[in-house]
């Protein structure tokens, strides 16, 4: 059978997992079915994928090895479909609350590693004509933007299109089901790389060097966000295996023009009104640090438009200024973080950033393995990651893609991520925390709601 080795960065999510700290990312996509589906139509959807028996990487990945991790290419018949593949209901009448609950549940479970490491679930019940689709998979072999292209592949862009595959069929490498004209192969120049070696050694010792020295003397400028700095929060305990899962979602158009009107990116205003949001949160917990929370903001360095296998992403640190009450100081000042931050990332290959991330995060994944995480002082006090989505409207089997929302991983030291992803002019925002940890989560997605009427008004919108 064939065997890859994983790349270290890879490696490291494996290496730092733990029963109460699963490495596993997941998808949770409503689906409003077509006008004309009849009463069997989910019935026959899922009978229909549980004959395809047609796995594509990573989905008939298997995980062999403890210190040297490499995934073994499984033969179809040796991948057991009913453990991956499962349907589900909710307790009539069915709603959002009862799908969050059941969701939350299958979000806290750590994966068997005898098996690949995937599930898929098909889940009725949520309201009339509706049902919802939750996956998870190890997050070795996904990231974000990864999960995002193989979207992509998985969902059409025709409404018409029928008999279509199942995600387990599609992966990275099976047919293309989008619907969507081939784009023209890029043609990658190696050789640049390869003559600078020299010249992106330097930009990454240089780019490591300012980071911790920054967070060895402190930075001069408050607004410079640097990793182990971070004000201790209630963010930043030891968690417990429960998971609770929250969502928010807004129209996309909105965001943009509050961009405009405060001349910040899109994502500048994310970050502030996950600030604006977590700083009311805290003052009603009466727990609110005197210094800004600082976010952990993953990076896409992924080339290409495959949506590959493992993760192709570094980190910048930002302030979200939580320590600002005014909604126009705090985005300017969340600007300026992130400028600040994307000035140390070095410019160079995938290779270069590979290396780059993986001495960037080793202590903070170091950490992790050892299980000494939450008992120090954090190197972030959440991770905060925008994902592009699925820029038009996409269907599977005739049930459009309604919304889409992510859910991610939480370590000890950090009982809360943030994760955004658009979808056809929404902006879905998937809320992950830990249970015992965050027991009123979903006031954090209320207020974040709330900190958007807040902020377009203070723009003058």
């Amino acid at each position: 059978m064939k065997t890859q080795v994983l790349k270290i960065n890879d490696a490291g999510w494996l290496h730092a997992e733990t029963n109460r700290t699963p490495m596993h990312v997941g998808v949770l996509a409503t689906f409003a079915m077509p006008d004309d589906a009849g009463p069997s139509y989910l019935e026959d959807l899922v009978t229909r994928w549980r004959s395809v028996r047609t796995f594509q990487p990573p989905f008939n990945y298997r995980l062999r090895g403890t210190l040297l991790p490499r995934w073994q290419t499984l033969e179809d018949d040796e991948i057991d479909l009913d453990y991956h593949f499962r349907h589900s209901a909710l307790p009539s009448p069915g709603s959002q609350r009862e799908l969050g609950v059941l969701v939350s549940r299958l979000h806290s479970a750590k994966m068997d590693r005898r098996y690949p490491l995937w599930e898929c679930h098909v889940i009725e019940g949520v309201s009339e004509g509706r049902w919802s689709m939750y996956m998870k998979v190890h997050h070795s072999q996904i990231d974000g933007v990864g999960g995002v292209r193989l979207a992509n592949r998985i969902f059409s862009v025709d409404p018409g299109a029928r008999d279509m595959l199942p995600p387990w069929a599609v992966g990275t490498h099976g047919a293309d089901q989008s619907g969507l004209p081939p784009k023209e192969k890029r043609e990658v120049a190696e050789q640049p790389e390869r003559a600078s070696a020299v010249r992106t050694a330097t930009t990454l010792t240089g780019s490591l060097a300012r980071t911790y020295a920054e967070t060895a003397v402190g930075s001069r400028n408050d607004l410079r966000a640097v990793p182990w700095r971070a004000p201790r929060s209630v963010f930043n305990g030891r968690i417990h295996t429960p998971r609770r899962f929250a969502t928010q979602v807004y129209d996309m158009e909105r965001l943009r023009r509050v961009a405009a009107a405060a001349d910040a990116s899109l994502n500048d205003v994310f970050l502030a009104i996950s600030g604006a949001a977590l700083r009311r949160y805290l003052v009603e917990h009466d727990a609110l640090p005197h210094d800004s929370l600082t976010a952990n903001v993953p990076v896409s360095v992924r080339a290409g438009d495959g949506a590959g296998v493992g993760n192709a992403i570094t980190f910048l640190y930002a302030k979200l200024g939580t320590d600002i009450e005014d909604p126009v100081e705090r985005i300017k000042a969340i600007r300026e973080s992130t400028r600040l931050g994307k000035a140390r990332l070095p410019q160079s290959g995938a290779t270069a950033m590979d290396a780059y991330t993986a001495l960037l995060m080793g202590p903070f994944l170091g950490q992790a393995m050892l299980g000494i995480g939450g008992h120090g002082r954090p190197a972030s006090n959440l991770v905060i990651s925008n994902v592009p989505g699925l820029k038009e409207e996409r269907y599977i089997d005739g049930s459009k893609v309604l919304e889409y929302y992510p859910l991610s991983l939480l370590f000890h030291g950090q009982s809360l991520n943030i994760t955004a992803v658009s979808n056809a002019g929404s902006f879905c925002i998937g809320y992950t925390g830990c249970r015992d940890t965050l027991p009123s989560l979903q006031k954090i997605a209320v207020y974040s709601g709330e900190a958007l009427d807040e902020l377009e008004s203070a723009v003058g919108l």
